[in-house]
């Protein structure tokens, strides 16, 4: 039988590893690999809420971020191996807890994996609503086999231009293959829909965007391409805890190598006000001072 691992498409690299051997360019196999399984508190209000997004942290990443934060997991270099056995027992952990969600970090390059854990869990009577929080750099095919399985999309848009995608992230195609992925979740997913007396979305797409230092005139025509394409069927997050790490980047990305200005970033909250983005949310306070990177310390898993 045909496994998608055998030689893998899973994402646009293409990049033909058999999995079950080596390891692709996201630095993983075929085995789910998980560095946290907790609640997390500090997603936008509509997922988060005050009870928490029961998180799962999967390692490996097919981007080549050059400011990453998170390169022990995306590196693969942090997290255990576990089961599809486990991964379910973990979903009904989090629900335990009382998770307003199951939201699968970085779950893109282990999706066929996630498809059976997904409907062995619905098997079993589980109905929290499942989040897929992707960085967009996934086959829109990707994207049309988890109709069913994903109820909610976090979805990253990044860059605009491919130059950047390519320069910062070592992704080229990045805005083409993400355009079409957001379609195909909106597609899915085309109106928001929150659960019954309370703002705790059980339905929907939230589209976030990281603003950049000096890639401010790049983040207005995203948001400019997101409103004018979608309008209020979808939510907008706008972003600006960008955290620079010094000493990757003073030498060969000196210009990325700072953090956004209060100016830069109310020019872009200014901006999507200005041309009817009201479906959105924006970081105050100390929300813009934080990075929000938990501890990989395999809690939960």
């Amino acid at each position: 039988m045909f496994d998608e691992y055998d030689k893998c498409t899973v994402c646009p690299r293409k990049c033909g590893v058999n999995r079950k051997i080596n390891k692709g360019y996201c630095n993983e196999g075929d085995t789910l690999h998980v560095s946290r399984a907790a609640l997390h508190m500090w997603e936008e209000p509509c997922i988060s809420g005050t009870k928490g997004s029961g998180t799962v942290f999967f390692s490996g990443c097919n981007m080549g971020c050059v400011f990453c934060q998170n390169k022990e997991i995306s590196r693969g270099l942090v997290g255990k191996y576990i089961s599809e056995e486990r991964l379910v027992e973990i979903f009904f952990m989090l629900k335990e807890q009382g998770a307003n969600n199951i939201n699968l970090v970085t779950g893109d390059i282990f999706v066929p994996t996630i498809r059976r854990c997904i409907e062995k869990a619905k098997d079993q009577g589980f109905d929290l609503p499942f989040l897929l929080n992707t960085s967009s750099y996934i086959e829109e095919d990707t994207v049309k086999s988890l109709e069913g399985f994903i109820d909610i999309y976090l979805p990253d848009m990044k860059y605009i231009r491919d130059d950047e995608a390519i320069r910062y992230s070592n992704a080229p195609g990045y805005v083409e293959i993400a355009k079409k992925a957001i379609a195909e979740m909106v597609r899915q997913q085309p109106v928001p829909v929150f659960f019954d007396n309370s703002s705790i979305m059980k339905k929907g797409v939230v589209v976030r965007h990281l603003l950049m230092p000096g890639m401010l005139i790049q983040a207005k025509l995203i948001v400019n391409y997101l409103y004018q394409t979608y309008g209020d069927k979808i939510y907008i997050s706008l972003m600006n805890q960008y955290t620079p790490d010094e000493f990757v980047l003073k030498d060969k990305y000196p210009e990325i190598n700072r953090k956004v200005t209060e100016y830069e970033y109310k020019s872009l909250t200014d901006h999507a006000a200005n041309i009817g983005v009201t479906n959105g949310y924006i970081q105050v306070g100390e929300t813009a001072e934080e990075s929000f990177i938990p501890a990989f310390d395999l809690t939960g898993v």
